[in-house]
């Protein structure tokens, strides 16, 4: 799966459960600002995602991402 709109595709579904604002997700949906995440919803997100996709990501790349987009960027060069 290397294909950036599925990665997207993805990551929203990913997000639902979290979506407790019912928040519509976009390329510019932030974590901490508009789904107003806190840093536990964040590592168990986080988790998920590094399952769903099979990598790890850092906790300085979490630090440096804070839209979906990003986040949907960063997987999609860590699976190459």
């Amino acid at each position: 799966m290397t294909d950036r709109t599925e990665i997207f595709d993805t990551i929203a579904a990913q997000i639902e459960p979290f979506n407790k604002k019912g928040v519509t997700v976009t390329e510019a949906t932030t974590f901490q600002g508009d789904l107003e995440w806190d840093s536990l919803t964040v590592m168990d997100f986080v988790a998920a995602i590094e399952d769903e996709f099979d990598i790890l990501i850092t906790m300085n790349m979490q630090a440096e991402i804070e839209t979906v987009g990003q986040l949907a960027d960063a997987v999609a060069k860590l699976k190459g």
